[in-house]
């Protein structure tokens, strides 16, 4: 089952992304138009600290119209490497370091419409090391253990959907904080 783009048009570029009009060649020959909302790749960071505390945000989102509780993240720089963004972002929007980044894996957000690959990290021994944020994010950190964390999740208080993947794959590795 065989695709090929035959063509790309940019039909918007705006700050964070381009949305492009993809012609594809389908399989049986036909050709079909998508909408491809085009993006540089980005982070999600899992801070913990030693005590089992995890570093969530509070952050507005247009797209949901409110405030989601979520854990930081980030937009990859035009050739920035992922942990280098990760430890960025990790500082602008807790205002903490990391000593330890654990590589958990990288998806697809939303395939079906975005380009937009993130990778995963769960950050240890974290220390204060704050950096100025972006001027248009009004970010409020939350503390929250471990384990709590892991209940909010489980009964719909935390329903951003990286937060909940990372949270997925993060869990093999946070046993001593959940029993």
């Amino acid at each position: 089952m065989e695709h090929f783009i035959k063509q790309r048009e940019i039909a918007y570029t705006g700050r964070a992304f381009k949305v492009e009009k993809v012609t594809v060649t389908l399989p049986d020959d036909r050709e079909s138009i998508y909408d491809l909302i085009a993006h540089s790749g980005s982070v999600t960071i899992f801070p913990v600290d030693g005590n089992g505390v995890a570093y969530f945000v509070n952050q507005y989102r247009i797209g949901a119209e409110r405030v989601l509780l979520e854990l930081p993240a980030g937009t990859l720089n035009s050739g920035e490497a992922p942990l280098t963004c990760a430890k960025r972002e990790i500082r602008e929007e807790t205002g903490m370091g990391a000593d330890e980044f654990i590589p958990l894996g990288d998806m697809f957000l939303a395939p079906g419409y975005t380009d937009e690959h993130m990778h995963l990290f769960l950050a240890r021994g974290l220390f204060p090391s704050p950096a100025v944020g972006d001027e248009d994010e009004f970010i409020q950190v939350v503390k929250i253990p471990v384990k709590k964390a892991y209940q909010m999740a489980a009964t719909n208080e935390i329903n951003d959907s990286k937060t909940l993947a990372i949270m997925l794959l993060a869990r093999p590795l946070l046993t001593d904080f959940l029993d």
